[in-house]
């Protein structure tokens, strides 16, 4: 079955069953394959990408009910978004696989909301799995991306010599 998608902004025909996951169309037709395939139920994003500005799994969303969708991938901040400067600047990635759905989740968040409190991180980051156990360095760049002081990390002081 044929159809258009919006996919970063432009019109883009595809031809696939309407019960095909989105994931599959954007890295299999569309070859935009900064969307990342993890676990296949929407349990760890690294497959999110955003529906109308909301952060969605691509793996088990259906493209039936996209036809007048807005779909932004990874490849649509085109690699000068402020959260991506941050990550850099952070040292965020590590294996670097979890990345594009990280990025996609904190673009959507400070999209909705500019100045997140770390609650707001914390809630628009759930669900985000890093295995290499970046969290704070996602933090901080999410804040850094906002405008906001990272927290300094706290650390020991040797006692004085006397």
């Amino acid at each position: 079955m044929a159809m258009t998608l919006d996919v970063n902004g432009k019109p883009l025909s595809v031809k696939a069953a309407p019960d095909t996951p989105l994931l599959w169309v954007l890295r299999d037709e569309l070859n935009l394959t900064g969307t990342k395939y993890g676990c296949g139920v929407a349990q760890c994003g690294a497959c999110t990408v955003l529906i109308d500005g909301q952060p969605t799994r691509a793996c088990v969303t259906p493209i039936a009910g996209l036809a007048t969708a807005k779909i932004s991938t990874i490849e649509s901040l085109g690699g000068a978004h402020p959260v991506q400067a941050a990550w850099v600047k952070h040292d965020v990635p590590q294996c670097g696989y979890c990345q594009s759905g990280q990025i996609m989740s904190a673009v959507a968040l400070l999209n909705q909301t500019p100045k997140p409190s770390d609650a707001d991180i914390d809630g628009a980051m759930d669900g985000n799995i890093c295995r290499c156990g970046t969290y704070q360095r996602i933090r901080a760049a999410i804040k850094d991306a906002a405008g906001l002081t990272p927290a300094a990390p706290v650390l020991p002081v040797a006692p004085a010599k006397v």
